[in-house]
């Protein structure tokens, strides 16, 4: 699925973000949504959500 289409991410959903202060690393965090910040339907860069643990960053792969 792809991570840049709004309507393919919900909460509760398990996922890998990247953070702002970590994109030139490209480190990787996974966790479950819990809150979609973004209100695009699209977004170039992935769409930002806030995990549970509440990290925030933009969805970069979608596990099922």
């Amino acid at each position: 699925m792809d991570p840049t289409i709004r309507k393919n991410i919900y909460s509760g959903q398990h996922v890998e973000i990247i953070q702002k202060q970590h994109q030139k690393t490209k480190e990787l965090s996974q966790g479950i949504v819990k809150e979609i910040l973004t209100n695009a339907a699209v977004h170039p860069r992935g769409i930002k959500v806030r995990l549970e643990s509440g990290l925030v960053g933009r969805v970069q792969n979608i596990f099922d």
